[in-house]
């Protein structure tokens, strides 16, 4: 699939604009589409069209009016915890958008950013290969709209995990943006001990979707960074970047902090990755490199 494509991004949060953003600089027309209109730096300038996923009458009026060539799937809602709490509506909005989507596709090709919640945590890191065991609601509800869109035989789902960079006009800002809003006023954090990431740059996101998109490739890709490491080993390297005491940072238990539902390891790797011609030169950022890359370029906040 090549030229200027028409691309139809469902969701308008960080995720999605960056992709949108990207997609743009390729050359490619984005369009994001939400039940409210962007508010992200991101998305400045990228055309919008108001859905309900949760309604299939809505999303089949806006592939009909959008008239797309491709999709990219990159909806909510994506707070875990509140999907832990709200199962059903979570379900509704993810298998059920997925399920209208796949009705109104048309032998449309779909890509669907996915998590590394589809797996309960027991290993220190999942390729495609390994079994889905969802540790969460929300896994359970990706999971779902994965298969119903793997079903058209057009898709693609690109399983990532933990996503971060700066993200300022996030109404959840990521866990990079969190803690480093807070140590560099010195003030501090508690994370915890016993939860493992394998972290990936937004920027990376945005450019596999749109290199995968491009692409022919269907089924499965994971995006994990190249460095597996705890929650509190991050905060204290981010200190470490502002120059205050990375005492500030104190360990938690998982289970007592926000990251309850989270699974104990949401780290993956890609046994596919190495033989897609088109991530050949799109490896993943080092977390650690890039978290001191973010502080030292300014674009944190004043």
């Amino acid at each position: 699939m090549t030229g200027n494509l028409r691309v139809l991004v469902i969701g308008a949060g960080y995720i999605a604009g960056h992709v949108g953003r990207r997609l743009t600089e390729l050359g490619h027309t984005a369009t994001l589409s939400s039940r409210r209109r962007p508010v992200t730096p991101e998305s400045r300038g990228l055309d919008w069209l108001p859905v309900d996923m949760g309604e299939r009458r809505s999303v089949h009026a806006l592939v009909e009016l959008a008239r797309p060539d491709t999709l990219v799937v990159a909806h909510g809602p994506s707070d875990i915890t509140w999907c832990e709490t709200n199962p059903e509506r979570a379900a509704a909005v993810h298998r059920g958008g997925a399920t209208y989507l796949a009705e109104a596709l048309e032998g449309r090709r779909a890509l669907l950013v996915s998590t590394d919640n589809v797996f309960p945590g027991r290993k220190d890191s999942c390729a495609e290969s390994e079994p889905t065991e969802p540790a969460n609601a929300y896994g359970r509800a990706k999971l779902a709209a994965e298969e119903t869109l793997l079903a058209t035989g057009n898709a693609l789902a690109l399983r990532v995990s933990l996503v971060y960079g700066w993200d300022r006009a996030g109404l959840r800002p990521n866990f990079f943006t969190s803690c480093a809003l807070k140590l560099r006023r010195a003030e501090p954090v508690a994370v915890p001990h016993d939860h493992w990431n394998s972290p990936v740059l937004v920027d990376d996101v945005a450019a596999w979707t749109a290199a995968l998109l491009a692409s022919d490739h269907r089924g499965i890709v994971h995006l994990g960074g190249p460095r597996r490491l705890s929650r509190v080993a991050w905060a204290r390297h981010i200190a470490e970047g502002y120059g205050v005491d990375p005492g500030l940072v104190s360990p938690a238990p998982r289970q007592s902090t926000g990251y309850a539902c989270r699974p104990r390891n949401a780290c993956l790797h890609s046994e596919r990755a190495a033989g897609i011609p088109e991530l050949e030169d799109l490896a993943p950022t080092d977390v650690l490199k890039a978290s001191i890359d973010l502080i030292a370029t300014g674009e944190d906040p004043p």
